[in-house]
């Protein structure tokens, strides 16, 4: 079976994705700081038969990752990278005049830096694999200026620029940088605290996701929204 790792797989997109590889036969490393809360979504995701290893810890140590490639190997090996964890800089999100550094800092560390350092771990494997894929989760504020957004989306676009190179020098790889779109999410919630306006479920995009494995375009950024009208 093909083995994926996902960051940041408890809840929202991250959990979401891995049910839907799971109903595929993916065996699954999860990855996320809440150990209780990962180990409730390894169960259910487990349910579809697969086998799911799930390492709670913070994707920004280096022995952890190395922990969850190791974990991979022992599964098989690495088909798929999915670089789901983000940290927003700030909880609410203020004007970058008020943006704390060490929360840019932050951001910069567990979007970008481990999402890298991630990517360098699995790359043996994922050279080996016959499809190896990576894909980097970005966000429309990497692409977009909108207010308060700004140290989140430097982040992202960031990791962007990383996922675009990393595919360049990587001709074997599918390297693809997704933006979701709009999504109902603790993070969202976390980033704009009152915002009730509806969004959609993180469930509602993951075909946008399975869309490109299935395809396997060309490397380079995707918006989820775009890859579901087609």
């Amino acid at each position: 079976m093909p083995v994926a790792i996902i960051t940041g797989a408890s809840k929202g997109l991250g959990r979401a994705l891995a049910e839907a590889l799971a109903a595929r036969g993916w065996d699954l490393v999860l990855d996320a700081r809440g150990a209780a809360v990962l180990e409730e979504a390894a169960e259910a995701v487990a349910g579809h038969g697969t086998r799911v290893v799930a390492l709670s810890g913070d994707v920004t140590d280096a022995g952890h990752r190395a922990e969850l490639v190791a974990a991979a190997r022992r599964l098989g090996g690495v088909d798929l990278l999915v670089s789901n964890a983000s940290a927003l800089g700030a909880e609410p999100l203020v004007p970058l005049a008020e943006l704390p550094l060490d929360g840019l800092r932050r951001a910069l560390e567990v979007n970008v830096t481990a999402a890298l350092g991630l990517v360098q771990e699995a790359l043996p494997l994922l050279r080996e694999a016959a499809a190896g894929a990576v894909i980097a989760v970005s966000s429309d504020a990497a692409a977009e200026a909108y207010g308060t957004w700004g140290g989140y989306g430097a982040s992202k676009a960031a990791l962007d620029q990383l996922a675009a190179v990393l595919g360049v020098e990587e001709p074997g790889l599918r390297v693809w940088a997704v933006d979701p779109g709009d999504m109902a999410t603790d993070l969202y919630a976390a980033a704009v605290p009152g915002d009730d306006d509806p969004r959609p479920a993180p469930g509602t995009v993951v075909p946008a996701f399975l869309r490109l494995l299935d395809e396997r375009p060309a490397g380079g950024r995707y918006a989820a929204p775009a890859l579901l009208e087609r």
